[in-house]
């Protein structure tokens, strides 16, 4: 965990949002105070002094933040390696022991290091007095390491309003005309977790588009051999990439893979990286420091994929190439083996017969490792990811060495597989997590905008944290660019694990927001960016259908267009609002993924009304129609403004990637609009009439039509849709029989349909059940609706002690408990912004032993008034965790009032997550399991659900107590009323 002095850590407490660097203690300012530094005021620029035999990615890096310096203020400071040239201030800059200034100045007593020194990846910044002869003051960096100097300038970069996404998404820094930094002493690391990365993957059409046009193509040549029309993935783009990980406090990456070849490509490459600091790798398919790519380009023709099984000698002459070349760089080699692209070794081969091949192959791979790097194996650092096929291997018996770590993955929609045991926990070589912004695959692909909220992303890797998986964190990221703010979310997280909890995730937003755009509309932009990660995670864009909610229940599809069109109001307002230099970021990072969003979910609901609506002859179907057609034309409109006249096309090809008309898991060959059904529209009026909770129309569909009922704790308003099935508009009337129903309109004009809402006068209305119609009336056409009113004697709004059923259900967010009881230090705690609607309850600690209730487990009550007792069905929406311990599955219990709590599995101990199981592939669908229970309510009046802990790892989103009278739905109903 990161260490901060007594000043600074006060200072975080008391005023977090004016924070420059994101979660850390603030100090810089603008103007001085006792004992500042002065980085720049007036006609005073500090200079700044790396030694010259420091790490270059430290002297490097040190450029770095001259420039920022002059970004922010327009004076550019002096640079020099000569502690003679030092006069007035400076900016000290070293590593521990790769300089004599630094070193003298801790022998000397003017700074301690003892807290940092031989750490891994720490800093100290400290204001120091006459540090040195004819200077009169100091800002000291200095790093325990190469990467701990790099993240100390960079850290001071931030501070002085440099987001690392200043490049990636052209946040540019506000203007100050004078820095100065506190007087005092500010450390940080070392990092909660030690390698932190990201894996550029599923990279065409997006970043590959981009990369070919802005750098070109690698020229063919034989040796290595290159074909024609590879995209240039050069030094000069992986710069970028490495500088800007480096300002996340990241220092791991995978590169690019789809179609390149990192270390051939351009063998700057690895060189530059390691000159950086950037620890490299390569994914979890490709051992030995080699791309598939390099294999494909020289043997696919001839010897086809690479398979050990068959060309064992060609293999270990391959691998040992790549462990040779790249042995002088900083690396972490990925060992075993899997097919090409994702595939198992032998195909048809036995478990038993693939286990034993992996094993040797491993025990070869180490072999060329201890010859090639160093004899101690436990000094190279190695991972093995046991991915798909190869995790069932381990858990039927691989052995696995010691000090390699074991990369665990999630089922690539966020939801973590598999955490060590306790026993694995002690391995040398420790364990990390594989996870997935991004993912081509089964049950379909997501990679066109950035769906994963970030308290989802707390929850897992905080479990991962807790179960001792923290040597690796990496995450797929997919083109990179898009995924600005979850992956910076997940590099901090990396970085100090505590930091970060389940009651600042919205705290963390609008820090963010506030450093990229300021603090006047930092809390509405944060709620943008929560809000659309929000429904895009709940149902992920390519997998919207037309029915995927509710048309006629719950008012549920008006409901996710009108959250969707709110947003992208408020983003284009603050959007007109903010100054030109802060446009183009806004626009990349929260107003184009809100508005694509917003178009795509209202494209697919009014795709789904026009069916509908065609379905019972109205004649506005048609209009819906050309609604669709709109929409998907504003889709393609926005894509061709995003790639060719925002930022002056800068960033061209990024807004590529197909995302409407999926019917498989694969990308279709272009965006593909919805079906839309025209009907023939005869001349003459002719009156129709549709009711919410029906699909049919009338007067042709059977019996009358019905309304829901509205009762007197909801008070609902409900609607009537009267409607023409020709082109001639015609009137109507709208005639209640009871003085109680209200109605917003008695007559009206219908040229295509006209809405009318119905309530009720509770002042005037009858105690108990009470029965209506209105009456909707063209010429000798008459439809009547039936209304039906609910207000109950025994309990009323303002005696009412808890949640309250209605229309036969009782619909809880998991937040809004009765009573919380804890079990010692075990409790359920809410995940803020977690989940598909509000919130959500989980139990901390994340380690809690297994219980059986009621016994010592922790219980969530949840009060309420029954109307209709008898059958009860309680349905429990969860997050779609897996089993992720592997001699227990996930289990709650659940029980109404004193009957014994019903234990429920939610996940078996030996859940497969995989494609072909068709449960999980749900789950991950719909963002969440919906779990049942049975139970039996004998009276009416109060009852109390309790909810009790069984198996640590649950997430609780809302719980919908069905008594008979639930609809179909999506996300489940509206809150019921609760006092």
């Amino acid at each position: 965990m990161a260490k901060v002095c007594l000043f600074g850590w006060m200072c975080l407490c008391v005023s977090p949002l004016g924070v420059w660097a994101i979660g850390q203690p603030k100090y810089i300012q603008e103007r001085p105070s006792d004992g500042s530094f002065t980085i720049v005021h007036g006609q005073d620029v500090a200079t700044i002094f790396v030694g010259k035999d420091d790490w270059p990615g430290v002297i490097r890096a040190a450029n770095d933040l001259k420039a920022d310096i002059e970004r922010v203020t327009g004076r550019s400071p002096s640079i020099t390696h000569d502690q003679d040239r030092l006069v007035g201030s400076a900016i000290l800059v070293g590593t521990i022991g790769k300089g004599k200034v630094i070193d003298g100045l801790i022998k000397a007593g003017k700074i301690h290091a003892d807290d940092i020194a031989g750490q891994w990846e720490s800093f100290v910044i400290e204001v120091v007095p006459s540090p040195l002869p004819r200077v009169a003051t100091a800002l000291v960096i200095a790093g325990s390491d190469k990467r701990g100097t790099i993240y100390g300038i960079y850290d001071l970069s931030e501070q002085i309003g440099v987001s690392p996404w200043y490049w990636w998404a052209d946040v540019r820094p506000s203007h100050k005309h004078s820095l100065f930094v506190k007087a005092g002493r500010y450390v940080q690391g070392p990092p909660s977790v030690k390698y932190r990365g990201v894996f550029i993957n599923d990279e065409a059409p997006c970043l590959t588009g981009w990369v070919r046009e802005r750098f070109g193509t690698i020229p063919p040549s034989i040796d290595p051999p290159m074909p024609p029309g590879v995209a240039n993935y050069n030094s000069a783009f992986y710069a970028k990439i490495f500088e800007a990980l480096l300002r996340m406090k990241a220092n791991y990456l995978w590169p690019a893979m789809w179609n390149n070849a990192f270390n051939e490509d351009d063998p700057n490459n690895p060189r530059l990286a390691d000159e950086y600091g950037i620890v490299m790798g390569t994914s979890h398919q490709e051992p030995m420091l080699r791309a598939q790519k390099e294999w494909d380009r020289r043997y696919l023709k001839t010897l086809g994929t690479w398979n050990y099984y068959k060309h064992p000698d060609v293999l270990q002459a391959f691998w040992r190439e790549g462990i040779r070349r790249n042995k002088a760089y900083e690396s972490i080699i990925t060992i075993g083996l899997r097919g090409a692209n994702d595939t198992p070794m032998i195909p048809g081969g036995t478990v038993a017969e693939s286990m034993a091949l992996l094993e040797q192959i491993v025990a070869v791979q180490r072999k060329i490792i201890a010859e090639e790097i160093d004899p101690d194996l436990t000094k190279v650092p190695q991972m093995w990811c046991l991915y798909k096929e190869v995790l069932e291997y381990y858990k039927a018996g691989l052995r696995v060495p010691e000090d390699v770590t074991l990369l665990w993955p999630d089922d690539n929609w966020g939801n973590i597989r598999r955490l060590p045991t306790e026993q694995e926990r002690r391995r040398s070589g420790g364990a990390g997590i594989y996870y997935h912004f991004d993912y081509v695959g089964g049950p379909r692909n997501y990679k066109w905008v950035n769906t994963n909220p970030i308290p989802k992303v707390w929850e897992q890797m905080s479990l991962a944290k807790a179960y001792g998986a923290d040597r690796i964190w990496i995450v797929n990221v997919g083109d990179f660019k898009g995924m600005e703010f979850p992956m910076e979310y997940f590099m901090h997280l990396a970085w100090d694990s505590q930091r970060w909890t389940n009651h600042n995730i919205r705290a963390y937003t609008k820090l963010w927001a506030e450093r990229e755009f300021g603090p006047d509309y930092a809390e509405q932009i944060a709620h943008i960016i929560t809000q659309y990660t929000r429904y895009n995670g709940r149902r992920k864009p390519e997998l919207l259908q037309p029915t995927t909610y509710s048309l006629i229940d719950y008012h549920e599809a008006d409901r996710v267009v009108a959250d969707f069109k709110a947003i992208t109001a408020m983003a284009e307002e603050i959007y007109g609002k903010l100054p030109d230099a802060k446009k183009d970021a806004f626009y990349d990072l929260v107003l184009f993924p809100t508005k694509a969003s917003a178009i795509v979910n209202e494209l697919y609901v009014t795709a789904g009304k026009n069916a509908l609506y065609a379905s019972q002859g109205r004649a506005s179907a048609n209009d819906l129609a050309d609604l669709v057609e709109r929409l998907f034309k504003a889709d393609a409109d926005l894509t061709d403004y995003y790639n060719h006249i925002f930022a002056g096309g800068k960033w061209n090809h990024f807004a590529d990637q197909v995302h409407i008309g999926y019917t498989s898991w694969n990308d279709p060959p272009r965006n593909i609009m919805p079906a839309v059904r025209r009907i023939e529209i005869p001349q003459a009026a002719i009156l129709g009439v549709a009711v919410e909770g029906s699909d049919v129309a009338w007067p042709e569909a059977d019996g009358d039509p019905c309304l829901p009922c509205i009762d007197a704790f909801n008070r609902q308003q409900r609607y009537i849709d009267v409607f023409n099935r020709g082109a001639i508009p015609f009137d109507f009337t709208a005639i209640a029989d009871q003085p109680w129903i209200t109605l917003n309109a008695h007559s009206g004009k219908v040229t295509k349909e006209y809405r009318i809402w119905v309530g009720v006068d509770w002042s005037t209305a009858p105690k108990g059940k009470a029965r209506g119609t209105v009456q909707i009336r063209h010429a000798d056409q008459l439809v009547k609706v039936h209304v039906e009113s609910f207000n109950p004697t025994e309990v009323t709004r303002d005696t009412l002690d808890g949640f309250v059923e209605a229309e036969g259900y009782v619909s809880i967010e998991a937040e809004h408990y009765t009573r919380n009881i804890p079990q010692g230090d075990v409790r359920w705690e809410r995940i803020e912004d977690y989940g598909r609607t509000v919130s959500a309850m989980t139990i901390l600690p994340m380690t809690a032993a297994s219980v059986t209730p009621p016994q010592g487990s922790p219980c969530l009550e949840y009060r309420m008034y029954v109307f209709n007792p008898g059958k009860a069905k309680v349905l429990s929406i969860v997050a779609p965790t897996l089993n992720f311990m592997p001699d227990r599955g996930l289990r709650y219990a659940v029980s109404f009032d004193d009957e014994p709590p019903q234990i429920i599995e939610i996940v078996p101990k030996d859940f497969d997550a995989r494609n072909g199981n068709r449960e999980w592939e749900e789950s991950v669908k719909n963002a969440c399991r919906v779990v049942q229970s049975q139970h039996s309510i004998e009276d009416k009046g109060y009852h109390t659900l309790k909810v009790w802990m069984v198996d640590p790892g649950v997430v609780l989103e809302k719980i919908v107590i069905d008594l008979g009278g639930l609809r179909p739905n999506y996300l489940g109903p509206p809150e019921s009323f609760r006092r």
